[in-house]
């Protein structure tokens, strides 16, 4: 045979074989052949002279595919009588176990012992044989498993296998059908040959392992080992390779989704189902593609194979594909009767595979997550995930306070994770904050999606809440348990939760890796709103200005002089944290307060002081006692974050003569100083805080130490066994009482003529969601409070939904309910709406409706309820003077309540226009219905309408800036909660989770100690020892001279809405204006908000009041929140004037004092005082008087630093 034939190419054309043939002798060959197989000459394999072949060129296929028909039948076939001859050997030995039981019964027991013996060895022979055959079957199904980490081996390496060796087939597929090989020079036959043994090892195992050996035999993998393993034994035997089945491998592709599944891959039911089709589909066609390319290549059998075309396997995959698809382009076909034959059945599944798996699988791919990858870390940026309630609002709300521009280098990539895809506005938002914003579809409970955002590496986790839901403690549970799944994920991540609940903030202290020490922090929403609406009702306005101060608002400048431009000017105000300088230690706190203000243009209002026993606390404004030291952390106030840099940069040696305070920065002294341990890295100015600095240290939210507190006179006068305070000391407390016994009747409140009190309309049902009314009531009661300070609180509303309230409420004094509705005007006008010091309007009910602008309809109407109201008290005030009773706080005689004093009180307000509201709002666009003169738009901000600047509207979104800022600076929430709670402590809220009420407490000096912290007050103008300031004086010499005689810290304005005007207007609203700069104007009718000290000799010189029977009445008035300094001579003439006009009212007051009685909780033997009313004479009187003022006398501090 000659050798020059090419070994690609196989001829089964005897004319042309002969005809191309170069030799002669390979002719003659041809035809010697032919005489004797005519039907065989025409074969021509392709050889080489090393490869001893069949030298006649004859056809050996049929040796391959005998070899894997004999294994396949003849395995069938012992199988077939192994259990036919079983289950003929059971039945013959049935027959003689009965025929044995008969003979046994008729011998009778006297055989039984020799009998029995051959049997039990015979038993306990059978019984080691199936216990070792049953040992190696169990062996050999571990083996195999994937429920060992063999078996997944075993299975992985033998998928892995199947492929090579079907990569080998793909190989081999360009070569002839059959050719001559030499089985030690051919590398690939050599590994396709290790392959196959080790499929042969694999398949014994199987068999082993196999319940039922028939259905194993008849698998599929079964039989693709049966063709493809026993002809790689043939070629090696026979010196040449055939193609022949070995496509068959392809089937193995079809258990790829359980090998992923093994490894832990799959996971999701869509990507398993995904796979499965795929696999499915792929396999199919390649095993198709092999058999076209089987028959087409070595024709029909019965045609000599005379009918062959060569085509390569990938034209037969492209032929397969253009079958299934029905497309059927003709430029391939098949020719062979074997190959149409197959491509008639073939399309019929084809067809069928193919328009159900493609349509699904392009499902599948089309409703993969768009938003299902993976976060990837950037070195050296720190990543926050925020999950919760994701919204267009939360997160547009929440992106705009975080990524403000006066924050400094904001260096940090916001993860979003959620588990419904965002919308097409929610995705724009993340379009165009794409550099810094990235979002994932995933749920927080699940700790695949936890890993897939990177949790673990995260600076933080934020857990949005949904404000408006229709459930707050189904929410609240909500986002319990993302905390809960996150913390169990990595319990050392820092978590900052919204709540709604106060109550449910006990569930966070049952997580055990919860620890606010490290920075874990909940935000409650409904304590912080009460507190910020407590808070207005002692100082109008300052819910307004607080919720500026923590929100990032950018300045707005305006040319106009209208109140716009001076409210703006203070909105761009924020609070900051940042280190002192070194050159302000040893300086008493005053002191650096005003050098701040004076030349560095900052406002300082509270540091973090470290005691003896380096315990931090944070101290808002805590006097000249107190010495800066070294690394102090301060508060500040200021429009930016750069500003705030002035205070650490301040150099009294480099700085001392510089005028503009831009022009400080950094010098050399301080560039030595950055080496010593003072100076702290921004993170640990961020996150140190001080209280989280020492283990097991709380934040103690007081004005100073009480070790350093100098005189502390009024504790010896303390009766210790009373218990007039909680047990922390913080809140005024009493003993519980019964609800029955605070419920006014209209009558007897009508008889009562309440007056200086806070009047709470609250609209709620016995289905109606609680609200917490601690959160208000508790402000109002703090220690920092004298007890004849404190005003009344009357709540009017349905009296289910209240004493649903009253667990919580019973331990407070001077609480009182009167069963009705806010909207009644008779119960507003029985209790005296219109001498009241605050009206705050609150809802409980959730109202479930598509239109927002209703959800505050009852607030809303109750408010315009109010101001249309119409008052003429002078019928009232005759009735009163007759009877020889003035109401309390309306006596001008009184030294309390002269100008003098600052207690100036309109003799009537005659129209609710000028009552002091307050209203809560769910929906900020619905501000606009609240004053029907204003001229706001509608798509105005809330902070920019004029009910919010003026504080008679709050809204609860005003808090969603308190996440950014509690991120940044976690003692930010610390110092704004110390602020509006009164001095709520991690204490108090572990004493309230565990028995949901305040327990009282024995007057101890620490407790007593306690009180000694500031509160917010307001200063009026009009009169006092800064009256001279009001008229054109500067903001500046008022807050040094307030700073320095009182230690009194002012730190705004709220302002007549019209005193810019230069002709008389009778509107009575005012503004806040928030840190206003040194030199602003001042005005008389101005109200100064400061921080006013705890005065203790207010407690000895009301010792007499302060348990009164009428302090409820009269009393109440000098809590009043508009303060103003009398004068020394003032002071000195008080005592006489007071004890005169006690005797002359004495026989007055004790007749009314049986008529009272039930009305307060105080002993019967009261201190008496009547007040009486004399008219005001000025129109600016009239308008300084319709916010109450108070006489709290303030001494003056005659010294600043010696006294030390």
């Amino acid at each position: 045979m000659s050798s020059n034939i090419h070994a690609n190419h196989l001829s089964l054309d005897a004319s042309s074989s002969s005809s191309s043939s170069s030799s002669s002798s390979s002719s003659s060959s041809s035809s010697s052949s032919s005489v004797h197989e005519p039907k065989m000459d025409a074969l021509i394999i392709p050889v080489t002279m090393e490869v001893p072949c069949d030298s006649r060129g004859q056809r050996m296929w049929w040796a391959f595919l005998a070899s894997s028909m004999v294994t396949f039948f003849g395995g069938l076939f012992i199988i077939l009588l192994w259990r036919t001859l079983k289950y003929l050997w059971t039945v013959c030995c049935h027959c003689g176990g009965k025929t044995k039981e008969a003979q046994k019964i008729n011998n009778g027991s006297s055989q039984a012992d020799g009998t029995l013996k051959p049997a039990d060895e015979k038993e306990e022979a059978v019984a080691a044989e199936v216990g070792w055959m049953t040992s190696v079957k169990d062996w050999a199904g571990v083996m195999i498993s994937a429920q060992t980490l063999t078996g997944r081996v075993l299975v992985v390496l033998v998928f892995a296998l199947s492929i090579g060796a079907l990569v080998i087939y793909f190989i081999d597929s360009s070569n002839p059908i059959e050719s001559c090989q030499n089985f030690y020079k051919d590398f690939t036959l050599q590994i396709d040959m290790a392959f196959n043994v080790f499929f042969l090892l694999y398949f014994g195992l199987r068999f082993i392992a196999a319940n039922d050996k028939l259905w194993f035999w008849l698998e599929v993998n079964s039989v693709v080992d049966f063709f493809t393993v026993p002809p790689v034994f043939v070629s090696v035997y026979l010196n040449r390779s055939w193609l022949g089945l070995r496509f068959l491998r392809a089937l193995r592709l079809i258990q790829f989704s359980e090998i992923l599944q093994f490894l832990n891959i799959l996971k999701t039911s869509n990507s398993i189902k995904l796979v499965n089709l795929l696999s499915i589909f792929i396999s199919t066609w390649l095993t198709a593609a092999g058999f076209i390319h089987l028959v087409e290549n070595s024709g029909d059998p019965w045609e000599n194979f005379q009918n062959n075309q060569a085509l390569t396997y990938w034209e037969c995959v492209y032929l397969l594909m253009v079958t299934m698809s029905t497309v059927g382009y003709g430029d391939v076909y098949a020719k062979t009767t074997l190959g149409r034959l197959f491509m008639v059945f073939f399309i019929l599944g084809g067809l069928a595979m193919f328009a159900s798996y493609v349509p699904e699988i392009i499902e599948l791919i089309g409703n993969r997550k768009k938003y299902g990858g993976s976060y990837s870390a950037v070195s050296g940026r720190k990543h926050i995930v925020v999950c919760g309630h994701i919204t267009l609002e939360s997160v547009s709300n929440f992106l705009k306070d975080f990524l403000h521009k006066d924050r400094d280098d904001v260096n940090v990539e916001i993860v979003f994770l959620h588990n419904i895809s965002p919308n097409l506005e929610l995705e724009a938002l993340f379009k165009r904050h794409f550099t810094q914003v990235e979002f994932y579809q995933g749920s927080v409970l699940n700790p695949h999606d936890l890993a897939r955002v990177k949790i673990e590496s995260a600076d933080a986790c934020l857990i949005l809440a949904n404000k408006y839901c229709a459930d707050p403690d189904a929410e609240d549970a909500s986002n319990i348990m993302r905390v809960i799944s996150i913390k169990n994920y990595h319990p050392k991540i820092r978590i900052i939760t919204q709540m709604l609940q106060y109550h449910n903030k006990a569930h966070l202290l049952n997580i055990p890796s919860w620890n606010w020490k490290e920075g874990d922090d909940a935000i409650c929403l409904a304590e912080l709103k009460l507190g910020f609406i407590a808070q207005s009702c002692l100082a109008q306005g300052l819910s307004t200005m607080l919720a500026n101060l923590f929100s990032m608002r950018s300045f707005i400048k305006i040319e106009e002089d209208t109140w716009q431009k001076y409210y703006l000017e203070g909105v761009s105000n924020e609070m900051y944290t940042e280190y002192l300088s070194s050159a302000f230690v040893g300086l008493s706190f005053p002191t650096v307060c005003e050098l701040c203000f004076v030349k560095l243009k900052l406002l300082m209002i509270a540091i973090e002081y470290k005691s003896a026993n380096r315990e931090s606390r944070i101290l808002i404004n805590p006097g000249n006692h107190l010495k800066i030291q070294e690394g102090t952390l301060g508060f500040f106030i200021a429009s930016d974050a750069k500003e705030v840099k002035r205070a650490f940069f301040y150099c009294k040696a480099c700085h001392d003569d510089i005028t503009d305070p831009k022009r400080i920065k950094k010098c050399g002294c301080k560039r030595l100083e950055d080496e010593q341990p003072s100076t702290l890295s921004p993170k640990k100015k961020q996150r140190n805080g001080g209280m989280r600095n020492s283990p097991g240290s709380s934040p103690k939210l007081m004005r100073h130490d009480p070790l350093l507190i100098p005189g502390n006179d009024q504790i010896d006068n303390m009766d210790s066994n009373v218990k007039k305070y909680d047990s922390t000391g913080m809140f005024h407390w009493c003993a519980p009482k019964e609800i029955e016994k605070v419920i006014l009747t209209r009558s007897e409140a009508a008889m009562t003529v309440l007056s200086g009190h806070v009047v709470v309309c609250i609209f709620g049902d016995v289905s109606s969601a609680l609200i917490g009314l601690r959160n208000l009531v508790m402000p109002l009661r703090a220690s920092n409070f004298h007890y004849h300070e404190l005003k009344h609180i009357v709540f009017v509303g349905s009296i289910e939904y209240l004493k649903r309230e009253w667990e919580t409420l019973h331990n407070f004094p001077k609480v009182s309910i009167l069963p009705g509705t806010p909207l009644s005007r008779a119960d507003l006008r029985a209790v005296n709406i219109n001498l009241c010091d605050m009206c705050v309007i609150l809802s409980a009910n959730q109202n479930n409706i598509d239109d927002t602008s209703l959800q505050d309809k009852e607030c809303i109407l109750a408010s315009l309820n109010i101001k249309s109201m119409q008052f003429d008290d002078s019928i009232g005030v005759l009735q009163a003077n007759s009877q020889g009773f003035t109401p309390p706080g309306m006596d001008r005689s009184s030294p309390d309540n002269s100008p003098v004093h600052g207690m100036l009180r309109q003799p009537s307000i005659t129209t609710g226009v000028n009552i002091p509201i307050i209203t809560e709002l769910v929906n900020d666009t619905n501000v606009q219905f609240l004053d029907q003169d204003d001229d706001d738009d509608p798509d105005t901000e809330l902070y920019l309408t004029q009910p919010f600047a003026c504080g008679t509207a709050f809204a609860v979104s005003v808090l969603d800036s308190l996440m950014s800022a509690t991120y940044f600076n976690d003692n930010i929430l610390t110092l704004i909660r110390t602020l509006v709670t009164g001095g709520a402590t991690p204490e108090l809220e572990a004493l309230i989770a565990e028995e949901n009420a305040l327990r009282g407490g024995y007057s101890t000096p620490q407790t007593l100690a306690n009180r000694d912290r500031c509160r917010v007050a307001q200063l009026a103008l009009l009169d006092g020892p800064f009256a001279d300031l009001g008229d054109g004086g500067c903001y500046g010499d008022l807050f040094c001279k307030a700073l320095k005689t009182y230690n009194m810290l002012c730190f705004g304005i709220y302002r007549l809405r019209d005193a810019h005007l230069s002709t008389p207007s009778q509107c009575t609203k005012r503004y806040v204006i928030t840190n206003p700069p040194y030199e602003f104007e001042l005005v008389p009718t101005d109200l100064i908000f400061c921080l006013m000290q705890f005065d203790h000799n207010a407690g000895q010189s009301r010792a007499s009041l302060s348990h009164s029977s009428h302090s409820s009445q009269s009393s109440s008035k000098k809590s009043s929140s508009v303060h103003s300094i009398p004068s020394t001579a003032n002071r000195q003439n008080r005592p006489k004037s007071r004890e005169s006009r006690d005797k002359q009212n004495a026989t007055r007051m004790n007749r009314m004092g049986q008529e009272k009685k039930w009305f307060t909780d105080e002993p019967d033997n009261a201190y008496p005082r009547n007040i009486q009313i004399k008219p005001m004479s000025t129109h600016m009187a009239n308008q300084i008087n319709q916010y109450k003022s108070t006489s709290s006398l303030i001494p003056p501090i005659r010294e600043v630093e010696d006294e030390c």
